[in-house]
C-alpha cells in the first residue's frame, strides 16, 4: 500500500510538471470546466424555476443535489476520468502489455496517470452551490454532519469510478465500446437531472442496484438534509462494497481473457 501511494504521488508530480510547461492546458481546462458548471446551473435554473418541490425535496435540497453531483463529477474529472477512458484503447492496441510488466498495479497506474488539475475549479464552485442549498433549506450544520456527508461523497465518487471502469473493461470480452460510452452519457444525463427519491418499483431497482447512478448524489443529499434512514445508508454502503468488489473481480477476469500484442 505504501509503495502504491508513493507511486500515485509521483504520477501527480510528473503530471503537474508537464502541465506547467504548457500552462494553457491547465487554465484552458479550468475555464472549460467552469463554463460547463455554469451551463449546468443555468439549465437547472430554467427547468426548476416554476417547481416548488420534487417529491419531499424543496428548492434547498435540489440545490444540494445539483452541487453534490457536480462535486462527485469534479472529483472524477480531477482524479481518474482521463486515465480510465484510455483503458479500452490500451486493451485493443496491446499497450496494456507495458502496464502488466511494471511492479505496480496496472489498474492503479491506468487510473491515476492522467489526473487533471484543471478540473479543481469545479470543487469550490460545487461547494458554493451546496452551501447556498444548505442556507435555503435552513439546515443546521454540525461537524459530524459535514464529516458524514464528506465520507458519503467520497464513497459515491468511488462508486462512480467503479461504474466507469466496469464499462471500459468490456473490450476485454467484446470488440467495440462506442455504444457503452453513449449509454453511460445518457445515464449520467438522466440521473443528473432526476433525483433518486422519485424512483419507484422497477426504475428504483435499475438505478439503485443494477446501474446505481441514482444513488450517487441522492444519498449524500439525504444525509445532509437529515432524511437518510439507517436502512437507506446500509443499502448504499452494500452497493458500493459490491460494485468495488465486482470491479476488481472483472479486472482479474479480463486479464485472463486478454490477448496481448505479443501473443
Amino acid at each position: 500500500m505504501k509503495k502504491n501511494l508513493r507511486f500515485i504521488w509521483l504520477l501527480i508530480k510528473l503530471k503537474l510538471s508537464r502541465m506547467m510547461v504548457f500552462r494553457l492546458s491547465f487554465f484552458g481546462a479550468a475555464i472549460a470546466d467552469g463554463a460547463l458548471f455554469l451551463m449546468q446551473l443555468l439549465t437547472f435554473q430554467i427547468i426548476f424555476s416554476q417547481v416548488d418541490a420534487i417529491g419531499d425535496w424543496g428548492q434547498g435540497e435540489m440545490l444540494i443535489f445539483i452541487g453534490t453531483f457536480s462535486m462527485i463529477n469534479g472529483l472524477n474529472m480531477l482524479i481518474y476520468f482521463f486515465g480510465v477512458i484510455n483503458i479500452p484503447d490500451k486493451i485493443r492496441s496491446g499497450d496494456l502489455d507495458l502496464y502488466l510488466t511494471k511492479p505496480v498495479s496496472p489498474l492503479l497506474r491506468l487510473s491515476f496517470e492522467n489526473i487533471n488539475p484543471g478540473s479543481v475549479l469545479l470543487l469550490p464552485l460545487s461547494g458554493a452551490i451546496i452551501a447556498y442549498g444548505i442556507s435555503v433549506a435552513a439546515i443546521q450544520v454540525s461537524a459530524p454532519l459535514v464529516f458524514a456527508y464528506a465520507v458519503l461523497v467520497l464513497l459515491m465518487a468511488l462508486l462512480y469510478y467503479d461504474m466507469e471502469v466496469i464499462l471500459r473493461l468490456m473490450p476485454f470480452f467484446f470488440i467495440g465500446s462506442g455504444a457503452i460510452d453513449r449509454l453511460e452519457g445518457n445515464l449520467l444525463d438522466l440521473n443528473f437531472k432526476i433525483p433518486g427519491i422519485i424512483y419507484e418499483g422497477a426504475s428504483k431497482i435499475l438505478f439503485y442496484f443494477i446501474l446505481p447512478y441514482g444513488i450517487m448524489a441522492t444519498v449524500p443529499t439525504q444525509a445532509l438534509s437529515g432524511s437518510l434512514t439507517t436502512y437507506g445508508l446500509l443499502q448504499a454502503l452494500c452497493v458500493v462494497i459490491f460494485f468495488t468488489g465486482f470491479t476488481l473481480w472483472l479486472w482479474r477476469l479480463g486479464l485472463k481473457a486478454y490477448k496481448s500484442a505479443s501473443s
